[in-house]
């Protein structure tokens, strides 16, 4: 099958959008599709969209399906998509309509879907391809991973602000790692490091040394205001680091919602709070590890492949008849998909 996979984010960007779409592109290809990625639909000659971002993507979207039909249109959710642009954005919600299938990265976010849209829904949790080298041994003292680009929707110094709070006797020190993406977050991000001792700002680096930093890492912090569901969750599950998290819809998807890490978005208090807890008791620090590693067949890539295996064939019926208007599952039909469960 020819797929035109399309993703506002550009070439060579390591934003969130971006590593996706890329993945999701070696994971098409190695089923045997042949897959071109563009950053917007032009009119190539294809046999199946995925598109990602429903807002940003709309122009490609509403263009593919005006001139094909009939042919099937698969749309990646975002988190931006699902907590913000289909409840206020009228294009957003028309990429809904016109998608034959909703791709999410977590079950939570179903509930944010119009109510009639539900039975495109299909949740993929994001796999990690996890390098063979030998095991990195963790640093010395208590080194504490911050994993994202800085941007105000990551809420990206709560964990420095909090470790600011943390007694004199803490050994925790924080990495954070993500490119600065305005001249006033690369400006706030020099003068923390400058000022806080415990804070370190390494920058963007590329994904093999970004998951080398956290594989040596005690704890990985999410302070997201919001997402659709973590690359970087995904991947300290996979290199068995624990997690503390805001309580937002696009974790709790991932961890569960008796995951014991988790704090409120923006209380630095209750945050630093959970550091020095993971760091002197270790019954809770034993309880997070624990959590975390019977999450590991969720980013098992074996299990994202058969999903998106299992996706093309239930569309493929579409390419022989590509004139029919697609139709679309009740919630009812589609019950028996064990991976819409939130997982505990």
């Amino acid at each position: 099958m020819n797929i035109c996979l399309i993703t506002p984010a550009p070439a060579r960007s390591r934003k969130g959008n971006r590593v996706t779409a890329l993945r999701w592109a070696r994971i098409l290809r190695g089923l045997g599709h042949k897959v071109v990625v563009e950053e917007q639909y032009r009119g190539r000659r294809c046999d199946l969209m995925v598109a990602l971002h429903a807002r940003r993507s709309f122009a490609s979207v509403e263009r593919f399906r005006r001139e094909h039909p009939g042919l099937p249109l698969v749309l990646g959710l975002t988190g931006t998509d699902l907590y913000g642009d289909i409840h206020t954005d009228p294009q957003a919600r028309q990429s809904l309509e016109m998608a034959s299938r909703l791709v999410l990265l977590q079950p939570m976010g179903i509930q944010e879907l119009p109510e009639h849209l539900r039975g495109k829904a299909q949740v993929i949790f994001q796999s990690v391809e996890k390098s063979p080298g030998k095991i990195v041994s963790k640093r010395r003292g208590f080194p504490v991973c911050v994993l994202g680009h800085l941007r105000p929707v990551k809420d990206p110094f709560r964990t420095a602000m909090a470790a600011r709070l943390l007694p004199a006797s803490s050994r925790i020190q924080v990495a954070h790692i993500g490119a600065a993406l305005s001249q006033e977050m690369e400006k706030t991000a020099r003068a923390e490091a400058s000022s806080n001792p415990r804070y370190r700002w390494l920058g963007e680096l590329p994904q093999w040394k970004a998951l080398r930093e956290l594989a040596r890492s005690r704890l990985l912090v999410l302070s997201s205001r919001m997402e659709g569901g973590a690359n970087a969750v995904s991947e300290a599950i996979a290199v068995r680091v624990p997690i503390l998290a805001s309580r937002i819809s696009g974790s709790v998807g991932i961890l569960g919602p008796d995951y014991p890490g988790y704090f409120p978005a923006e209380d630095t208090q209750a945050l630093a709070t959970l550091l020095e807890r993971a760091e002197t008791d270790l019954n809770f620090y034993q309880t997070l590890e624990a959590q975390c590693e019977r999450l590991t067949p969720l980013v098992d890539p074996a299990r994202e492949r058969q999903s998106w295996k299992s996706l093309l064939q239930e569309l493929t019926i579409q390419i022989t008849a590509p004139e029919r208007k697609p139709e679309h599952c009740s919630p009812e039909q589609r019950s028996n998909d064990s991976h819409l469960s939130t997982p505990r």
